[in-house]
């Protein structure tokens, strides 16, 4: 029973090496990230050289083979102090694992291998009209001889631009809804693939937001990566092992805002002592040290589950994901208030990361989407 909440020693050494990267090569460049909007290319060369930016990429193909929990424990630390930084690794997990759960051999050997390298890997689902009525999809890929021909556009696309692969979800029978839609992967440089411009966001604005376009882009069969119609299903699928990679985000958004008014509360004196001896910040500091550690508890079993591949991991991932964004957003909330006029300024950091923490209830699915999956998968195990 000792060892029931404790995790092995492994993932503790993991966890100090890359929060000293973090703190080291990540988080001085967390405030120009985003008050210039850029990408955090120092994180990425960080991550790569540690072997990090995809870690989940199986060692045969050059990765590391990180299982879920360590993936979930790089995500936290490096969100710990730059959220947009933690996409990286994040984005290319996403991308990457419909390929992962469906492809065949020598496809994952042609892209696993480039992802470990360096060549980024997002994905395309969401549409300006299919948000969380993915299905609805516009996207088209129309048989043309032994290949196909794809049109339409993505919208929301994380990494567009940067990533040189791209898990693109289109519709191959219109008239069969979410049993007609086909997964492939198409490649930045092939013709008749373009981006939109930069959109312009609230938070996370190093990590770069634009439109997919793809504009008769002729592709091989080869490209093809589940079986015709199953492109959904294994998009769902996908989801339920990524959904966790959010609820890693905004547990290292928390972390980071909980551990800025922590150490604020002890340095700020007013009325003569420091506002921590105030009853009311111990509270309120009190509130969100268990609100992290249960949303932590919470997201370290559905990645388990997510390794084992359980029955109950729809209904974990979804719980995770919507459970840990509310934690961040609530505590990052009460930071800035424990800053007071401090938290809102960008002198600190916690307006940052109040504002990096709303997306997290938003995308790989709405907090309120979450609840649905829920509901619906109550009662297996």
């Amino acid at each position: 029973m000792d060892q029931l909440f404790t995790l092995p020693e492994e993932y503790e050494a993991l966890r100090e090496s890359v929060r000293a990267l973090a703190d080291k090569k990540i988080q001085p460049f967390a405030h120009d990230v985003d008050a210039n909007a850029r990408f955090p290319q120092e994180a990425f060369d960080a991550l790569q050289s540690a072997g990090l930016a995809a870690p989940h990429v199986p060692a045969e193909f050059g990765g590391e083979g990180a299982d879920a929990l360590a993936v979930v424990i790089v995500i936290e630390e490096v969100a710990r102090v730059c959220a947009s930084s933690s996409l990286i690794p994040a984005v290319n997990k996403l991308g990457s694992v419909p390929l992962m759960l469906a492809g065949n051999a020598e496809q994952k050997k042609r892209w696993l291998s480039e992802l470990a390298k360096g060549k980024g890997f997002s994905y395309c689902l969401s549409e300006s009209e299919a948000g969380s009525d993915a299905a609805s999809m516009k996207t088209r890929a129309v048989r043309k001889g032994d290949g196909w021909v794809i049109n339409g556009s993505k919208k929301w696309i994380s990494h567009a631009g940067i990533s040189e692969f791209y898990t693109v979800l289109a519709s191959t029978d219109p008239e069969k809804g979410s049993k007609g839609i086909t997964a492939f992967i198409l490649e930045k440089g092939d013709a008749g693939v373009s981006f939109g411009a930069h959109e312009k966001k609230m938070g996370f604005k190093g990590s770069p937001t634009r439109e997919v376009y793809l504009d008769n882009v002729e592709i091989g069969d080869d490209r093809r990566i589940s079986e015709i119609g199953a492109g959904f299903s294994l998009a769902m699928q996908t989801l339920d092992h990524t959904r966790i990679t959010i609820a890693a985000q905004a547990l290292g958004i928390a972390q980071g805002a909980f551990e800025v008014a922590t150490k604020y509360a002890k340095e700020r004196r007013q009325f003569g002592k420091a506002i921590f001896d105030f009853q009311a910040i111990q509270f309120m500091l009190a509130d969100m040290a268990m609100e992290i550690e249960a949303a932590r508890q919470l997201t370290y079993a559905a990645a388990a589950k997510s390794e084992r591949g359980e029955r109950d991991l729809t209904f974990f991932s979804a719980a995770s994901k919507c459970f840990t964004t509310d934690v961040a957003m609530k505590v990052t909330t009460d930071a800035v208030q424990v800053l007071g006029g401090y938290g809102y300024v960008n002198d600190y950091p916690v307006e940052r990361m109040m504002r990096d923490a709303k997306l997290t209830q938003i995308y790989e699915g709405t907090n309120q989407i979450q609840r649905l999956v829920m509901a619906r998968n109550l009662g297996i195990n």
